[in-house]
């Protein structure tokens, strides 16, 4: 801020103190800092200034919160407008093992917070694992000092009584709030700010084993699928359930990975029956079906990219796909990963954090398939150093960074060191 900027500022704060009714503090203040050859009478001007500012922030956030779209260069994939973009983020080779912790039984869920400061891995021993990210690469650079207080690992909570199968932060940073899904049919809401509570605060009881669920991008909602084909969206607050009015709209089979847009405009489900379909957000009814979406094979995951206009699926025919939703066709098949063919095993395929890269782990060699998310092109494998099957990896949103789970009973946590470390 100028000088002419301070004083003028200085001029606005005596003459709302004047016009307030605060005259002696007016004239004290005017006395200090005011020019006496220019008068401050009383005026609402500032308090004007400040309404209209106020104004203009609030508009700006609810943009910022509605648009979707509104995705910086180079942070997301555009075809329409980056054919040729070089990728600057690091390839799955250049990842190297950080930190492992092991579970009782087979790993089978993770997820990245928000903030990209915490991880939490699920297991068929029905527990939930909370870890601390800056305590997992402390570890991996050697400097641990070896105390409880630098142990990663810094919740674990225990209240399924059957494999957890599905986890999620709540999409606000805000609230120390992660949700579970099991096959004990619950959906569980876990406060983990009290280390000394490892129950759940809230639960929903769905009809039979919960497979997957998504929260909606403002946290109110979350879509919900199980064990059956039927889709259900649940007010996350009151609990009050909701499901397309249409009963052709649902899948035939049970449903394996359900992803809300970033808008909250659309969210996708892929399911046993082979098909991928898209949903409306706000009135709940299918508005696009893509039947044998890989070739027939069941559709085990789908996820938005980050500006909405595409799906990234992967099916059990070993091959990942990426779809442009505008024309409701596959623009991108990325091949090479499984050797027989069909997969034995449900795992699922991940964009990298700045989606320049297309990753999936393939079950025959246990290694991690990396493509060029734009052209195709394979990359380098990544030996996973599992001694099971991978049957889930989640990748951060916020860093170089990726954790895959194993049948094992380990999860690992994976992250590209930057070259002045």
């Amino acid at each position: 801020m100028s000088y002419k900027e301070r004083e003028h500022l200085n001029r606005l704060i005596i003459s709302q103190l004047y016009y307030d009714g605060h005259q002696s503090i007016a004239v004290k203040l005017n006395s200090l800092v005011n020019d006496k050859s220019v008068p401050c009478g009383p005026s609402s001007r500032l308090l004007n200034l400040v309404r209209t500012g106020l104004s203009l922030e609030e508009e700006e956030k609810e943009k910022a919160m509605h648009d979707a779209n509104a995705v910086e260069p180079g942070t997301g994939i555009d075809l329409e407008i980056e054919s040729e973009t070089v990728a600057k983020s690091p390839e799955a080779a250049l990842y190297e093992t950080c930190y492992v912790t092991s579970h009782k039984a087979p790993c089978r869920s993770a997820a990245f917070s928000p903030s990209g400061q915490l991880v939490c891995t699920g297991s068929t021993d029905a527990s939930i694992k909370i870890l601390d990210i800056e305590r997992m690469l402390l570890k991996g650079m050697g400097g641990d000092d070896g105390s409880s207080e630098s142990h990663p690992v810094i919740r674990t909570l225990y209240d399924h009584t059957e494999e957890v199968t599905c986890l999620e932060f709540h999409p606000d940073p805000r609230l120390t709030l992660l949700a579970s899904a099991s096959k004990d049919y619950y959906v569980k809401l876990f406060d983990y700010s009290n280390p000394s509570v490892k129950k759940a605060q809230r639960s929903l009881r769905e009809a039979s084993p919960v497979r997957t669920f998504c929260f909606h991008p403002s946290g109110n909602y979350m879509i919900v699928g199980c064990d059956q084909p039927t889709l259900r969206v649940y007010d996350v607050s009151t609990g009050q359930c909701f499901v397309s009015c249409n009963p052709n709209d649902q899948h035939t089979r049970a449903l394996t990975m359900l992803r809300w847009a970033g808008s909250g405009q659309y969210y996708c489900s892929a399911s046993k029956d082979g098909c991928l379909k898209l949903w409306d957000g706000v009135s709940g009814r299918c508005v696009a079906n893509f039947e044998r979406a890989h070739d027939g094979y069941e559709v085990c995951s789908a996820v938005f990219s980050r500006n909405g206009k595409y799906i990234l699926s992967s099916g059990k025919d070993s091959q990942v796909k990426l779809w442009e939703l505008s024309t409701g066709r596959p623009l991108i098949t990325y091949t090479g990963a499984g050797a027989s063919g069909r997969q034995s095993h449900r795992t699922n395929a991940v964009f990298n954090h700045t989606e320049d890269f297309v990753m999936f782990p393939d079950e025959a060699t246990k290694s991690l398939c990396c493509w060029d998310s734009r052209s195709a092109d394979r990359q380098r494998l990544l030996a996973l150093s599992h001694n099971g099957v991978v049957r889930f990896m989640t990748h951060s949103t916020t860093m170089p960074a990726f954790i895959s789970c194993s049948d094992d009973h380990r999860a690992r946590f994976w992250y590209k060191k930057a070259l002045t470390e």
